[in-house]
């Protein structure tokens, strides 16, 4: 068994699969759900200085994901002050307590949850891509308090390496990424209606289809800043845990697995993740995090795939992806033409049996 303990700003995760502020932390009762069902610390869902009204309906499951138009917490700060907060503090985890919006908003805010956070998380989800909201504030969460403040950027931005350095600037501890993307559009093609409420049905995409995104996010900023990332976005197995890690996270939230599949997600991804480690031979986390910060393809063409016989089961799903005519079946086996072969790779991901690999790098 691998030791999947991490830590973060001084704080002691044990493990680092988190919830990611939204409706599976919605309040306390919530939260304690998720450390029992395995979270390695806890971050509540962000509150503002009013309860949020989020429009009807406002969450949609789609291929690949969720599109939502959740806003953030739906109660009072005032009842996460007096119940929700202390509550979830029975549960034994660190708290991560989220914040938004403005620099003013935060700065009225942050004291007044201070009693009760192990680390703040600033949400900027509303603020747009001017960054200089998110400075503000930054800086008001840094002058309130004396615990880690992280900042949750967004995607909508292309340089989240430039917002980062922007955040680490200001005095943030570390980064989270990503946020939901949008606005995006899904509609029910039986009624011609939009899956979600609002003027217009527009939400925010969340889930598989993001991970791509995300893990992109994570390693740009974990490249341009000497700050601890927390990737987010799509996670749904223990092999997404471990490429956010290699990308550089040191710890990862989940949200749309764990409101499609409940707060035991949290436990699952967590064994997932101890049998990836243990199967490689790694004794620790730690010992993944960045290991894919600064590898890549060299220049000049890949190599053809190594083809192994003895993995493969004919099923063909290779010859039929393969608009080169590279791969064909022979009876119940692949060959495969190495002159055809235009190394697109297609096959070496399509391939459920690794019959199809890359040649291991020199």
């Amino acid at each position: 068994m691998a030791d999947l303990s991490v830590e973060v700003c001084g704080l002691k995760f044990r493990n680092p699969i988190l919830p990611a502020a939204g409706p599976p932390v919605r309040d306390g009762a919530a939260m304690l759900a998720c450390a029992e069902g395995g979270a390695g610390a806890l971050v509540a869902k962000t509150i503002s200085v009013r309860a949020a009204q989020p429009p009807e309906p406002n969450m949609a499951e789609i291929p690949h994901g969720m599109v939502n138009t959740e806003l953030w917490s739906e109660l009072p700060p005032e009842q996460w002050l007096e119940h929700e907060y202390a509550l979830a503090r029975t549960a034994g985890l660190p708290l991560i307590v989220s914040l938004g919006y403005t620099g003013e908003e935060v700065g009225e805010l942050a004291p007044r949850v201070r009693p009760f956070a192990d680390a703040v998380e600033l949400s900027t989800h509303y603020i747009g891509e001017d960054p200089a909201p998110m400075v503000s504030a930054v800086r008001a969460a840094k002058q309130a308090l004396d615990v880690p403040v992280f900042v949750k950027v967004s995607p909508h931005g292309h340089d989240m390496a430039g917002a980062a350095r922007l955040a680490q600037d200001a005095g943030a501890d570390g980064i989270a990424a990503i946020n939901s993307f949008g606005p995006v559009l899904a509609l029910d093609i039986e009624t011609g209606m939009p899956r979600l409420g609002g003027q217009n049905g527009y939400g925010w995409l969340s889930g598989p289809a993001l991970k791509p995104l995300a893990v992109r996010c994570v390693r740009d900023i974990a490249r341009a800043v000497d700050l601890p990332v927390i990737g987010v976005g799509g996670i749904t197995r223990g092999t997404d845990v471990v490429e956010f890690l290699m990308a550089g996270a040191s710890a990862v939230q989940v949200c749309t697995a764990a409101i499609l599949r409940g707060p035991s997600v949290f436990g699952r991804l967590a064994k997932e993740l101890d049998t990836w480690l243990d199967a490689h031979g790694h004794a620790s986390v730690t010992e993944v995090v960045g290991s894919a910060l600064t590898r890549g393809w060299p220049d000049g063409r890949a190599p053809v795939p190594v083809l192994d016989l003895e993995a493969c089961n004919g099923c063909g799903i290779c010859e039929t992806s393969c608009v080169y005519g590279a791969i064909h079946v022979v009876e119940d086996r692949i060959a495969l033409d190495g002159e055809q072969c235009s190394r697109c790779g297609l096959c070496v991901t399509r391939c459920r049996r690794d019959a199809l690999i890359w040649p291991t790098p020199a």
